[in-house]
């Protein structure tokens, strides 16, 4: 089944929440969702950008009905207190889209302690979903949607240098926070099911666009591949619509994952995908989801 964005029934009712909405795919994301009327709720580190982009998504979509919070991935205690304030205050979740995300950065750890790729990219998502399950269960419909990426495929999680301890690769951390990132969603559908919960887990990955996440790639680097980048990349906007088509998308099961299925899962039309297998390794995703659990302190309560 085919997904247009722009022929879908109103979302009117509806209130989402994505991560990183403030630029890049989160932007464009929020923009679809507004668009379909959606409510979203813009949670965002910087604030002055978030509001500067909802002063312009509003400029073209006047009828935008957008709520900036503060959050920040680089620290637990900073999710722990913009969920109580979101569950404070908001009493449904239908979409929870877990779009922000760094990649390739100089080594650097979080507040927590944890190599940055992992900590903002997966160990934060993993307690902000775990926070948000009472809200998203008490909604009817609700999803849940992680971010992944084709560099998953090179990933592999390395329980021995989870977080550099040993030694640090850029694309090592960034493919393995990418695997965590589809593993988390396959796991969570699996538990989600066996506790007969009506919320679905579902992953999209952009496939290769140029964001901001292509900041941290040398200089020289970006001037030698800029003259290829539209054989192999296609526009923000169009690597929103794999997301886009997971959480808005009638044909959508738990477990499914999304991508542009043109050459090597790089750009084209937003489809159902298949990941590589070792993304669905159940041992390893438990025991993953064990060591989640233990470092951001938190047992996971799916009820």
């Amino acid at each position: 089944m085919s997904f247009n964005i722009h022929h879908l029934d109103s979302q009117k009712g509806k209130v989402a929440m994505v991560t990183g909405a403030n630029n890049g795919l989160g932007k464009e994301i929020t923009i679809g969702l507004a668009k379909n009327e959606v409510k979203v709720i813009m949670a965002c580190r910087n604030i002055k950008k978030a509001e500067s982009t909802k002063a312009e998504i509003i400029k073209t979509i006047p009828s935008a009905d957008l709520e900036i919070m503060e959050l920040d991935l680089n620290s637990l205690t900073s999710v722990r207190n913009f969920s109580k304030s979101f569950c404070d205050k908001h009493k449904q979740l239908n979409l929870l889209i877990e779009n922000a995300g760094i990649m390739i950065p100089p080594f650097v750890k979080t507040v927590d302690g944890f190599e940055s790729q992992m900590g903002v990219n997966y160990f934060s998502h993993f307690l902000l979903t775990n926070l948000l399950m009472p809200t998203l269960n008490k909604t009817e419909g609700a999803r849940i949607a992680t971010t992944s990426s084709i560099a998953h495929e090179k990933g592999r999680i390395d329980f021995d240098n989870l977080n550099a301890e040993i030694s640090y690769s850029k694309m090592g951390a960034y493919s393995q926070s990418k695997l965590a990132c589809l593993m988390f969603a396959y796991e969570l559908q699996r538990r989600l099911e066996k506790t007969g919960s009506k919320v679905i887990a579902i992953s999209a990955h952009p496939g290769v666009s140029k964001t901001n996440l292509f900041s941290n790639i040398p200089k020289l680097i970006q001037v030698l591949i800029t003259p290829l980048l539209p054989f192999f990349t296609h526009s923000p906007e169009k690597a929103a619509l794999p997301m886009l088509y997971a959480v808005l998308g009638d044909d959508v099961k738990g477990g499914d994952y999304f991508g542009p299925i043109g050459f090597k899962g790089m750009k084209g039309k937003p489809g159902k995908v298949n990941s590589k297998p070792h993304a669905k390794d159940k041992d390893v995703a438990k025991r993953l989801w064990e060591v989640s659990e233990k470092l951001t302190g938190e047992k996971f309560d799916i009820k």
